[in-house]
């Protein structure tokens, strides 16, 4: 499968990289009895398992796993439901849910994701965008070391900056990710210059891998997606808001209606996998960020620049992969669809793919559609030709994923090794 070279460098990599192996084991033990405690102090049985039709009236094991989250993420509160349709909706239903029109949201930590570009939208651009709705944005662009520009962050706040915006992962940008410990102090710096903002955080792909979440160190209202890290694996779709309880209770009404808001809602049989996902995320994580780490130290021993490097501090999944040209880009994303369990005889192609504002490759051989706990990778089709790949339910398959596409560079003629 793999010629001889390859193999050596496998083990070279992993041999570098056992003590932070090591290291991201003692978290994922952190975190999975965390979870388990938060499970046992709610009294989690059977029977909360049970689906629910209709208006889901009286729904207990709906409403224990919102205690059940809040719990885990130090929160006041969790709204946790298989009726948010993507990290985006999740993140959309949040902000919508804080803001009047007049506010202003003020993203600290730059341009955010590019699916959010159309959540923010355009003044009067007809589609109910925030901007549609008469709300006013800004963003403060990090500084050429990926750090905040505090200075430009305290100009910027106004009298109507309501909300201001942090996004933890990387997204599409040669920075590093904020660590829980970078977000307290970004709280603490904007709550100094404007006690009553609320600052919301785009948690995807963050959670469990560190002992705190955001929501730990201040962060008002944060958001994240359970095709992501919090539903294991398990969880078929869904998203959670989590924070402080009147702001998690706005986003329920965005949800819902008001007067409705978290009172209702149907599980539709999805419970089970929810809290079984939620039992399991640690160390799935865990798994996925071993990944990140081996997938790091095996390329920067080929020659390729990577983000984080396999010893730098670990506060998401995502492990950036900066490429040559479009080629080396596209062979490693096709590689690593050619490891998948599901759909490995499928070859990605870049497409124009809604939300995104370049063309996209991605590889998505997952059991969830669209779940990036599981391994994926993608690229927009642009330079400086950086490939994201993240997840990994084991960390076995991470090695194969990332050897595949090694050996398929090779195979291309594209790396000489």
């Amino acid at each position: 499968m793999f010629n001889e070279r390859v193999l050596s460098l496998m083990e070279q990599a992993e041999r570098k990289a056992m003590g932070k192996l090591q290291e991201i084991d003692r978290v994922v033990d952190h975190n999975s009895w965390k979870v388990i405690k938060a499970f046992q102090k709610h009294k989690v049985s059977d029977y909360h398992f049970a689906g629910s039709t209709g208006y889901g009236y009286n729904d207990r094991g709906r409403e224990v796993l919102d205690l059940v989250y809040a719990d885990v993420f130090g929160a006041e509160a969790a709204l946790v439901r298989p009726h948010f349709v993507s990290g985006t909706h999740t993140i959309g239903t949040a902000l919508f849910g804080v803001l009047r029109p007049g506010d202003e949201l003020l993203m600290m930590t730059g341009r955010p994701y590019d699916t959010l570009h159309k959540v923010i939208g355009e003044p009067g651009d007809g589609k109910g965008s925030l901007q549609d709705w008469g709300i006013g944005y800004g963003e403060v662009e990090l500084l050429e070391d990926g750090s905040v520009n505090f200075e430009e962050v305290s100009r910027r706040i106004g009298p109507n900056t309501k909300v201001v915006g942090i996004q933890r992962s990387r997204g599409y940008s040669w920075r590093p990710s904020f660590t829980v410990e970078q977000i307290g102090d970004m709280v603490r710096f904007v709550k100094e210059i404007k006690p009553d903002i609320i600052v919301f955080l785009d948690n995807c792909y963050g959670e469990f891998t560190e002992r705190m979440e955001p929501t730990e160190v201040g962060v008002d209202l944060m958001a994240g997606s359970l095709i992501k890290n919090p539903g294991g694996g398990l969880a078929p779709t869904g998203g959670y808001v989590a924070g402080k309880g009147k702001y998690v209770e706005l986003a329920s009404y965005r949800l819902t209606a008001p007067g409705i808001g978290g009172e209702v809602g149907a599980m539709l049989g999805t419970t089970r996998a929810i809290y079984q996902g939620l039992f399991l995320a640690p160390h799935l994580v865990g798994q996925a960020v071993k990944g990140s780490v081996f997938a790091a130290s095996l390329f920067e021993e080929i020659g390729f620049v990577t983000h984080p490097r396999w010893d730098d501090p670990r506060t998401d999944l995502i492990q950036a992969i900066r490429f040559t040209g479009a080629e080396h880009l596209i062979a490693f994303v096709q590689g690593i669809q050619q490891a998948a369990a599901v759909d490995s005889h499928v070859v990605p192609e870049p497409w124009d793919m809604p939300g995104y504002e370049h063309p996209v490759i991605m590889a998505a051989g997952t059991f969830i559609q669209g779940g990036s706990l599981e391994l994926s990778a993608d690229a927009p089709i642009r330079e400086p030709y950086i490939a994201y790949m993240q997840g990994g339910l084991t960390f076995s398959h991470c090695k194969l994923g990332v050897l595949t596409a090694i050996q398929n560079m090779v195979d291309r003629g594209l790396l000489n090794l």
